[in-house]
């Protein structure tokens, strides 16, 4: 005969085996339209237009590498994946060290009218995108930065330090200040406190911001399209000018489609962990 406490933790195991299943079928009905993008692209042209990707699960003779040899030799894909990573690493670099710097001066150091500015960082957190395009693009275009990388760059860091002095800002008012004034004591000035205590305790969040910043930038196509020079375009728009002129070529579409996704996916899975610990960081705070 079983007991209460018996009958409850075979409840607490259904349960728990219910929410496992649900996350598992969850997750893959997530993963499926990627798998289906990957399977796609392996696939030849007639092929999937005579059937979908799925037909690739019962007759796998059907895949064939020919579509990457194809986009490899694609000088517009290729070029576009370069000009992407020339775009996407600096505007996260510059707003990762100016963001930090900013993000400490309006944490620990005083001067006249902090926090008023600080607010109106803040504010600008709810500027939309589009408000600033026709307004940058004259500005741009009078000093000779319209349709350059350093355009685009400057864009994507503009609209990205309110976000990252917000965000480092909250996280480093958070360390203790016995901490510091311990640094002070021995003899530490403020770029030193800086570089060997702060940095090292606000690197999970700076990690996180990171992440975000590259895969915004790297993802981003309206920022792009107007400012980026139309004869060297990031790989959002190389691919979408694919489809207006060619508009079936899915053997050269689809895999590039797919790199292009590839690479955020590698950088969120090589600090994953540094990820983890800056989410739970600030949920703890």
């Amino acid at each position: 005969m079983s007991t209460p406490a018996a009958v409850g933790r075979l409840a607490a195991r259904a349960v728990s085996g219910a929410v496992r299943v649900f996350l598992v079928l969850a997750a893959l009905f997530w993963l499926l339209p990627t798998l289906g993008l990957l399977i796609s692209s392996f696939l030849s042209p007639t092929d999937l237009n005579t059937g979908g990707w799925w037909q690739a699960l019962t007759a796998p003779s059907k895949l064939t590498v020919t579509n990457y040899a194809r986009l490899l030799g694609n000088d517009t894909i290729t070029g576009s994946l370069l000009n992407t990573v020339a775009i996407a690493v600096p505007a996260t670099l510059l707003v990762l060290v100016l963001g930090s710097l900013a993000g400490y001066a309006f944490a620990w150091l005083e001067f006249p009218g902090r926090d008023w500015l600080f607010l109106v960082v803040v504010g600008l957190l709810v500027v939309p995108v589009q408000v600033a395009l026709i307004p940058v693009s004259e500005l741009f275009g009078a000093i000779g930065l319209f349709e350059t990388t350093a355009g685009v760059v400057l864009f994507h860091t503009a609209f990205g330090l309110p976000f990252a002095v917000f965000l480092l800002r909250n996280f480093f008012a958070e360390i203790p200040r016995e901490l510091l004034e311990a640094a002070r004591l021995d003899g530490a000035g403020e770029l030193r406190l800086f570089v060997r205590v702060v940095l090292p305790l606000g690197a999970p969040a700076i990690a996180s911001l990171g992440i975000f910043q590259f895969l915004w930038v790297w993802n981003d196509m309206l920022v792009a399209l107007v400012f980026a020079d139309s004869a060297h375009p990031p790989v959002t728009v190389a691919l979408q000018q694919q489809v207006r002129q060619f508009g079936n070529n899915i053997d050269v579409l689809a895999p590039g489609a797919f790199l292009s996704m590839v690479v955020p996916l590698v950088v969120f899975f090589a600090f994953q962990r540094q990820f983890v610990t800056g989410v739970m960081a600030g949920a703890v705070k």
